[in-house]
């Protein structure tokens, strides 16, 4: 099948499955004319890279999964079981940070609202008495 009919039959953009193939996610021939050509077998492919990127994955990450896909063995599997709970962390991590950043900004909206209760209307005075 073609770019455009594997696009239509995963939901994926044709640009995407461009990007998917220029990062090594995807494969496909060419035809004498340069155009590609998909078998059956990449629309399962297309949808569990969507699945990664759903998951918060960057393509790196998903090329050093897909050995676990291309070549199943135990060792494949371990490794992109430890390569997701690395993933895992570091999302978990960033969530944290997140929720700081956001009891941060909190802070300084109780601190703004308290200002302007006043009778002053300046928030970024607020901000910079509560610093």
């Amino acid at each position: 099948m073609r770019i455009g009919e594997l696009s239509a039959r995963t939901g994926a953009s044709v640009r995407s499955l461009r990007y998917y193939e220029e990062q090594g996610l995807l494969t496909s021939t060419r035809s004498a004319g340069g155009q590609r050509h998909y078998t059956d077998d990449e629309i399962e492919r297309v949808v569990f890279v969507q699945r990664l990127y759903a998951a918060g994955l960057s393509s790196r990450t998903i090329v050093e999964l897909l050995p676990c896909v291309d070549s199943p063995s135990d060792d494949h599997s371990d490794a992109a079981m430890e390569r997701m709970l690395q993933e895992r962390d570091r999302l978990s991590d960033h969530i944290e940070e997140l929720q700081r950043t956001r009891d941060a900004l909190d802070v300084l909206v109780t601190a703004a609202r308290a200002y302007r209760d006043t009778g002053r209307a300046n928030c970024g005075a607020a901000a910079t008495t509560f610093a």
